[in-house]
C-alpha cells in the first residue's frame, strides 16, 4: 500500500489543509483581534504545527517513493525560505514552536494589562 493510500494519512493531510486555510484566512486580521480571538488563533497554529511535525516524521520514516518525494519538496521549500542547505527541519519546527510560545506570553501579558 502506498503511503498516501492510508486512511490515517489522508485524514491527517485533510485536517492539515483545513487548518492551514483557517490560519491563513485570519492571519491579516490578527492585529485587530481581541485577546480571546488571538489565543484561539495561536492554539490553532499550535495544532497545525503539531500535525505538520507528525506528518513530516511519518514522511521521514516511510520507504514509499512518493512520501520521500514529498519530504524532499518540503525541505526544498524550507531551503527557499531560508533554511541552510542540509539544515534540519526540526530546527524550523522548534523555532516556530518557540515563536508561538512568545505570542501566547504576549497575549497573556496584554490580558493582565487590561
Amino acid at each position: 500500500m502506498s503511503f498516501f493510500d492510508s486512511d490515517v494519512v489522508r485524514a491527517e493531510m485533510t485536517e492539515i489543509s483545513e487548518l492551514q486555510e483557517d490560519v491563513y484566512r485570519n492571519v491579516f486580521t490578527f492585529p485587530s483581534m481581541n485577546n480571546e480571538e488571538k489565543s484561539f488563533h495561536v492554539a490553532m497554529m499550535e495544532k497545525l504545527l503539531d500535525k505538520q511535525k507528525v506528518l513530516f516524521a511519518r514522511l521521514s520514516l516511510s520507504d514509499d517513493p512518493e512520501a520521500k518525494q514529498m519530504k524532499d519538496k518540503i525541505i526544498e521549500s524550507a531551503t527557499m525560505m531560508g533554511l541552510p542547505q542540509g539544515g534540519d527541519l526540526s530546527t524550523v519546527f522548534n523555532n516556530m514552536s518557540s515563536m508561538l510560545q512568545l505570542m501566547k506570553k504576549q497575549i497573556d501579558s496584554n490580558e493582565k494589562d487590561q
